[in-house]
């Protein structure tokens, strides 16, 4: 397992949003990047939670963090533990007052929590060589630009675009 961190959200050249993910000890343009796949409204999530911004009313990963808190759970660690037929999988490790528990999950629900909560994120070595990108693919130029726009869309956001 290697420890990674968010790079941020992204659009692919079909218009699907994918969360990057980098191993932190690398520098930007070297290694490998993993793109995982995801909704629009765990992308939004995502990019809420890494700017450390909040919704009008909470999502459900702000409901998630809730929850734990007040039940005096923490989540230990996020891992995206496999890749299995272009499907990947999560787990996220909790400590709670009975003990640690590992519960399957979503990778996009996996980063969405662990960002709001600080918690680390893990990726499988084999993920990484299976399905990372080559680092220098990735562009990451405009980050003000999009910091900007996003801020924009929380100022506009309506609750009602985040019913499914």
């Amino acid at each position: 397992m290697v420890q990674v961190r968010v790079l941020g959200v992204a659009l692919d050249s079909a218009m699907q949003h994918i969360v990057l993910l980098k191993p932190i000890l690398e520098e930007p343009d070297e290694g490998r990047v993993l793109p995982i796949w995801v909704g629009s409204q765990e992308a939004t999530s995502i990019a809420i939670g890494i700017e450390g911004e909040q919704a009008p009313r909470p999502l459900s990963h702000d409901l998630m963090k809730t929850l734990l808190d007040t039940v005096g759970a923490s989540v230990e660690r996020v891992d995206v533990t496999r890749i299995d037929d272009g499907t990947f999988y999560a787990a996220i490790t909790l400590s709670t007052p009975a003990g640690r528990t590992v519960l399957d999950a979503r990778p996009s629900d996996s980063v969405a929590l662990a960002v709001r909560v600080d918690a680390p994120i893990w990726v499988a070595d084999e993920v990484i060589d299976e399905a990372g990108i080559p680092a220098g693919m990735v562009e990451l130029g405009g980050d003000e630009e999009k910091l900007d726009e996003f801020k924009r869309f929380l100022e506009d956001v309506d609750p009602e675009d985040f019913q499914g």
